[in-house]
Parts: C-alpha cells; structure tokens; sequence
C-alpha cells in the first residue's frame, strides 16, 4: 500500500521543484538523490508485491511509509514558513537549511531502509511466489454451516428454486452473490439437499473452489462422482475432455462453492457442455463480477442475496445457543432479539454471537444473571464478535482484503473513518480517497480511477451498495459493521488514521497524543477537544462525521488552523460554522476543504493562496456569494460546489482554470468568454439566478467536454418570465444530463430539446414548463433514456411511438393533474416511478404494467418494474 503513498510524495516532489525553483538554492542536488532513492523504494514495492503478507515484508513497508511522512512533513513546514512573513533568507540562515535537513532525512532514515531493502531484496524481490498445492487436500467445511437444519432465506430459497426448475434452451449458470458471512454457501446447501432437487437431478456434484484455484483438484472432484477410478494420472486436457464427456451425458446440478475471480470461472466454463439444456450450474462468489461473467447469454441474471430479517437471525441464533427454539429462557426473548437485531442481518455475526452466548452458560445459569451477561453483550455485539472465539468473521474479511491489489488497500481500509451505518456519498468518497494520495494516476483521469475503485469494492462485495442514480451508477453507499470493525483495526495498525472519542469522560486516545498522528476523524466531541487546545503538528486530515450537524462557537473558529499546520484534507460538512473561518486559507497544503456555513456573503481572496487546492465545497443557506479569491490563480483548483450563486470578478488575471471539472453553481451573469476560455475542459456545470441573461449571452458550443448542466431561474416572482430557451446549438456538443428548474416555459419549446441529440438524462423540476397540454408527437428524444418530471401543472400528454425510442426510466411526481401516461412510452421503459399524480394517470400505469408483463412472459425477460409512491390514486385537490 506504501506504493500509492510514494507515487504521491514524488509528485508532490516534482510540483514543488516546478512552483519554488527560486526557492529552492543550494538544495537541488540532495532533491534530485532523494528522489531517486525514493523510486529505489518504490521499485522494491513492485518486485516483491507478492510477498506482501510476510512479515519482513510488512516491516519494510512501514518503515517506507513513516519515510514517506517525514519526508513530506519536512519539506511542507519549510513551504509554510517560507509562505509565511518570514523572508526566505532569513529563514534559511535562522531557522533551518532545507538542504540539510533533507540531507540529514536521507543519511538518518532513508539509508537505513534502502539498507534493509538491500539486505531482503533477493529473498523477497527476485524469488518466486511459493507454487500452489498441486493436490491439496479437500477444504474444511466452515463450521458454521449446519447441515442438519439450516434456517432462514425461505423466499431465496423459492425464487433459485424456481431458477433451478425453470428449462432454458441451453445450459443455465444461476450466481448467489454476496458479502462474506452473509450465507451464500449456506443458501447453496440448502437448495443441494432439497428434496424436490434431490428427485430433479439424479447427479449432484458440490465442488470447493475456494481463493487458491487450481483446476486439476476441481476436475478430479466433479469426475469421483462418475468413476471410482483414480484419474490423477490423466493430464489437463485429458482431465478436461473426461469432464466434458461425463457432463455431456447425464442431467446433473453442479454447485461450485467460492468462486473468486472471473479467470477461474473461465477455466470451469471450458469443461461445461452449453447443449445440456436439462442441467443447471450453481455457483456462490463474492464478486458481482463473477456471476456477470457467468451469466448465460440473456438467462438468469446473478442473484444478489439479500440479509437475514429480524426473525431469521433470532431463530439462527437460538438454534446456536439452545439448539432449538422451543428451550429458550424467557426472561431472555427480548434481550435475545435485541443482540440478533445487532447482527444487522449477516448470519456469520448471529453464529459468532451465538458462539459467545453459549460461552456465558459456563458462568451461570440462572435466567436473572444471564440476562445481565446478555445485556454486557448487547452493547457491543461487534467487539465482541471480533474479538471472541476464532474471529471468524474477521478471517472471511480477512481473506477477502488479502487478494485486493495494492491500490484498493488504502481506499478499502479508509471506509471506517466513517460511523457505523453511514451513508456516504459517492461523490465525496472518491474526492477524499484523490486528496488522501490513495489513487494512482492513470490513462483516465483521477476521478474515473477513484469512481473505478469504488465499483471494484462493491462489485467485491466489501461495500454495500446504498443507492444508485437513474442512470444505475453508484450514488450512495455503506460499510457493513463487520467490516468496518475489520477495517478499523488494520488502520489503527497501520497508522493508517486515528479516532478520536470519549470514552467514560476521558478522550481515547489522550488529547496530548494526537500529535504521533496523521489523521484524525471525529464523531463526536469536537468542541471539547478543541477546548483541551490540541496541537497536531502531523496531522493531515481532519474528519467530521456527525450524524446530526454540530454548531462550532466562534471562540473555536481558529481552532483547526491553529493546532493542524500541515492539514491537506479537512472534511467538515457536519460541523457548522456561523462565519466564514478565516484563519484557513493559511493553510497551505490543503487538496480538499468542505465547509457549513449558514449565512455568509463572501469567499474571500486568500482563498487564492490555496495553490494546492482541488475541490472545495461549501454548504449554506445565502442564496448568492461573491468570490473574491481568484480562481485562476488556483492552479490545482478541480471541483467549486456551492448551492449559491457565485459571482466571479470579471477583472481577474491568472492563467489556471484549465483543471476545473466541476463549477456550480455560477451565477449567469458571470459566465463570460474568459470563464469559457479559461475553464474549457469543465464536465460538470451549474448556473443558479436569471437565466435570461445567460440565454442571450455568448453560448457554451466551446465547452466540448460539458457533459451535465443544471439551469436553475432563480428570480423574484414579480420578475418577467422566461421567454423561450435558446437554439439548440448554444448547449454544449456533447451534453448528456440537463436539469431545469423555475424555468415556467412553455410546453412547446420541448421541442428544442429534443434537437439536443446526444442528450440522455433530462431533469424537469419546480415548474420547468407549464400549460395544460404537451403534444410531443411530433419530437423526437433520439438518445433520450431517463425522463424526470417534477412539480408540473400538464393535464393532457400526447406522444407517437417514435417520440422517446430509448426511454428505459420514467419518474412523475407531483403531477396531480396528469390524467394520462400515454401508453406508447413503454416501448423499452424498464422502470416507472410515480408519486403523487391523478388515479387516472396510476390506471394508465398500470395498463403499461401489465402490456409490459404480458411482453416479458412471451421473451421470459423479467425487466419491468412500476413504484408507485405516496399519494397516488387520488384526484387533483
């Protein structure tokens, strides 16, 4: 994981050489020997990566990380203070030579470890990984699965049934996907000695995959099963073609259990005959992208195994602890269903519980003084979980972390600066993970390389998919307890980040302790650790996770830039200031700032000095704000977010702006040919006040790269109203999401909508149009496949069948006089979501339902799904 650390220390490295040159006198010829004896390190990192789980191994690459944060505390309290009033000359003579601290760095700590490096280099670089077993011995069946009676999943059970029952034209793979602990082998097992199973394949054949894959152990089990003769003998393709011939034969349900990665299910899919079309292969991974690579053509699409209820657990958990249901106490039942609520619906955790449960009989066993052992319990099932019995739920997180690639260590181990059951968004996610160093630059940009890790993690099953867009990209997510607990532990370990909490009165770890650190996140508590006066002079990332905001008083304001120097990220959504904290844009290094800041009317200019700045975002009430620090003098400057209106000054001079992605949202006033010019490469841009002006204004066909626009008319209400869009050539070439909101047009200028040809997702909210009527028979939304309308007054709406040919997902809400959704929308729509519109409309609805059901039982495609919402089926007030 010290990879991605040093990859972003050397750029870091490289920058300050381009941007302090004049600065740096006398120092030139030990930088350029520390860089190279920093790629040095990086070059063993790479070399020995497989060895990374040995322990000569982990000792060198913590000590390359504390390196790495020397190395880069040095070099940054020198830019501060050369930053600073004090002149660089006098700081150079009077405080400390940079040329000979960096030379001290490398004679005091990076020799010793290019020492070590050296001593290890062939044991651990040059020879190989150890060959895996070419006979191992068959896996142990986790104990955790009971063979005698498994409980829960009922409905699971039914539906990979009716999967399993159903006849394809071909052979058929059905996937059970999930978490680690969530039970897919147990599911599997239960549906392997189903009765009804039993009687429809004659031939069952369970197979272990497991993490270290070998293709010989697995067709030596699937042939044991047709023959007693030892086939060892035989040679990969021999093995393969006898497994083919015996599959190709027989009606059989082969169940492989742990499938992990997509190139071992390659191997398997050689030997299946796709013509036995009367055999079914089940197969249970905890990769999304396994069951996706073994779908069959259009067939059975991967299972996603949901959690256990509340019911399920407390029946698993009683069956761990009693062995049945019927001999629990009763003084017990509640405090008993309070700690299988605790399993948060993961059947690992209840049996890990249950195994602690147990343990507490050997105390006692009194109803009255288990209860109180139940209760101690109870308040803290996950540490208990990890730190009772084998820890078998960390070690089937455990496995799972130790096959992640170096560069998803760090943004996996990240997710538990977060508090448990914390919703986090997407966007913020991949932002920190940028400005934390933990992505490595590649042919994409940062963003698609974080938004790409992000997938990787939850297509792994580590994080839990929370809430995706209409589009199906991820928005929202979640780390399950388990594995947050997993987590924290190895960061703590790692010096990876720090929490800061109370416990009983007294701050864990002590307030005098924060400066070892070099993250710090906060759930609680901040304003009485700010009054102990801490001072990190370490510390990089400041993290506020509350999940209700906190107010800071104003005698805190310049508590973090007074006691965190160096801080690069300072993420403080949840913490609101009443003013603007001006002693931050003293802090020089920072890459990633959000604030919360009621009321305030002005981003001032020292912001300017934030030359490593790469996304900053505000939250507040004010419906405009002044910038007055200078953005194209923000060189690194990537995202500005604020719901405001941000007037720029038209005056400024700068030659940056060429990295910003993101703006919004600006005020129409402000977007002038030099903001055009200078920010030509945006993706994302938003405008919020008279859109009037901007329509009649130069237009945005430079923008090549624009893909996602939101126009917000926000005007007084006595304003005059908008009286028309603009041709379609003033919006970007390539726009694909627009969004309009306040904007009272009329219906008839859809039509100049409908002439944006690369549009896909369009966004109609607060009375974007208006009238009665929208005939669109006449328009054509060529490449238009998310339509979403909100608030609107239209009664009658007229489409011809060619009017919206790739629509797949529809949302109205609050239409309420709609009295029709024309049928012919549903011509490839996979998804309607309604709410609060006519019961005349609700009918049409459904009449499109149950055209689109009668479609999919012709073409055995399940796609369609209708949500109709609150306030449905009700005529208009």
């Amino acid at each position: 994981m010290a990879e991605a650390a040093l990859t972003f220390l050397l750029g870091e490295l490289r920058d300050t050489l381009k941007w302090y040159h004049d600065l740096l006198s006398g120092s030139q010829n030990d930088f350029d020997l520390l860089n190279g004896e920093l790629n040095l390190m990086k070059k063993f990192l790479c070399d020995a990566s497989n060895r990374r789980e040995e322990k000569m191994f982990k000792e060198i690459e913590q000590q390359i990380r504390d390196v790495i944060y020397e190395v880069e505390d040095t070099i940054d309290k020198w830019l501060t203070a050369a930053k600073g009033k004090t002149t660089i000359g006098r700081f150079s003579k009077k405080k400390f030579s940079l040329a000979n601290e960096v030379k001290s760095l490398r004679d005091d700590r990076v020799q010793p470890v290019l020492n070590l490096i050296k001593d290890n280099y062939a044991a651990l670089a040059s020879a190989p990984p150890p060959a895996p077993d070419q006979h191992p011995s068959r896996p142990k069946k986790d104990q955790s699965i009971r063979r005698e009676k498994v409980v829960g999943f009922k409905d699971e059970e039914a539906t990979l049934l009716g999967y399993l029952m159903d006849e394809k034209e071909k052979l058929d793979v059905i996937s059970i996907i999930g978490m680690p602990g969530l039970g897919k082998t147990t599911l599997a097992w239960k549906i392997f000695e189903n009765e009804k199973i039993c009687y429809e394949f004659p031939i069952r054949i369970w197979v272990y995959v497991s993490q270290r894959f070998n293709s010989r152990d697995v067709f030596l089990n699937i042939l044991r099963k047709f023959t007693s003769n030892d086939m060892s003998g035989l040679s990969d393709e021999e093995l393969a073609q006898s497994v083919r011939a015996c599959l190709s034969k027989e009606k059989f349900l082969l169940v492989m259990d742990d499938v992990w990665r997509p190139e071992d299910w390659q191997v398997i899919q050689t030997v299946l005959p796709s013509s036995n079309k009367l055999s079914k292969v089940m197969i249970t991974s905890r990769l999304s992208t396994v069951g996706e690579r073994a779908k069959v053509g259009h067939f059975t699409e991967p299972h996603n195994l949901r959690f256990f209820k509340l019911e399920e657990s407390w029946e698993l958990l009683q069956l761990e602890v009693f062995g049945n249901e019927e001999d629990c106490f009763s003084e017990l039942v509640d405090i008993g269903m309070k700690i299988a609520d605790q399993c948060h619906g993961v059947p690992l955790t209840v049996v890990v519980v249950g195994g602690i449960l147990v343990d507490l009989f050997v105390k006692t066993r009194a109803p009255r003084l288990l209860k109180k052992l139940w209760d101690d319990v109870s308040h803290n099932v996950s540490k208990f979980a990890q730190n009772d019995e084998e820890k078998r739920i960390s070690e089937a997180v455990e496995l799972s972390y130790k096959t992640l690639p170096d560069h998803l260590r760090e943004c996996f181990l990240y997710m538990a600066v977060f508090p448990e059951e914390h919703v986090i968004p997407a966007w913020m996610l991949t932002r920190l993970w940028i400005a934390e160093g933990f992505v490595l630059p590649k042919e994409s940009s940062l963003e698609e390389a974080a938004e790409q890790n992000l997938s990787d993690l939850v297509s792994r099953n580590l994080l839990m998919l929370d809430h995706k867009n209409l589009m199906g990209e991820i928005k929202t997510c979640r780390v399950h307890d388990m594995i947050r607990a997993f987590c924290k532990d190895i960061a703590v370990e790692q010096k990876l980040f720090q929490e800061i909490r109370k416990n009983k009165g007294v701050f864990e770890p002590q307030v005098s302790e924060v400066q070892k650190f070099h993250r710090l996140c906060f759930h609680s508590d901040l304003p009485t650790f700010f009054s102990k006066k801490p001072k990190g002079p370490h510390v990089r990332s400041f993290l506020c996770f509350y999940k209700e905001p906190v107010n800071l008083e104003d005698k805190y304001l310049t508590s973090i830039p007074d006691a965190f120097a160096l801080l690069r990220v300072l993420e403080s959504i949840s913490v609101r200031f009443r003013q603007f904290p001006a002693k931050v844009t003293k802090l020089i290094h920072l890459r990633y700032v959000t604030l919360h800041i009621e009321e305030f009317s002005i981003l001032p200019e020292p912001l300017s000095q934030l030359w490593n700045l790469q996304t900053l975002v505000v939250e507040t009430k004010s419906r405009s704000i002044t910038m007055k620090a200078n953005i194209w003098k923000m060189y690194r400057l990537r995202h500005l977010k604020l719901k405001a209106a941000i007037v720029l000054d038209p005056k400024w001079v700068g030659e940056g702006g060429e990295n910003l992605q993101t703006l919004s949202r600006l005020a129409p006033e402000s977007f002038t040919p030099k903001v055009s010019e200078r920010a030509c490469n945006l993706i994302e841009l938003g405008f919020r006040g008279k859109l009037a002006t901007l329509f009649s204004a130069m237009s945005m066909e430079n923008l090549a790269l624009l893909e996602k626009l939101k126009l917000m008319n926000d005007v007084p209400s006595d304003s005059e109203p908008l009286p028309r869009l603009p041709q379609s050539n003033f919006f970007p070439p390539n726009l694909k999401r627009l969004t309009l909101s306040k904007t009272f047009l009329d219906w008839e200028h859809m039509s100049t909508l409908a002439e944006i040809q690369s549009l896909e997702v369009l966004k109609l909210k607060e009375n974007a149009f208006t009238g009665t009527s929208w005939n669109a028979a006449a328009s054509v939304f060529e490449n238009l496949q998310v339509l979403v309308i909100i608030d609107a007054d239209i009664i009658l709406w007229v489409v011809s069948t060619d009017s919206f040919p790739c629509l797949s997902c529809l949302v109205l809400k609050n239409c309420d006089k709609l009295e029709h959704i024309p049928v012919e929308l549903g011509k490839k729509l996979e998804l309607m979501e309604i709410e609060r519109i006519h019961r005349s409309a609700v009918d049409s609805a459904k009449r499109i339902e149950e055209v689109k059901r009668a479609e999919e039982e012709r073409s055995s495609k399940e796609r369609f799904k209708l949500q109709i919402g609150p306030g449905c089926g009700r005529g208009p007030n």
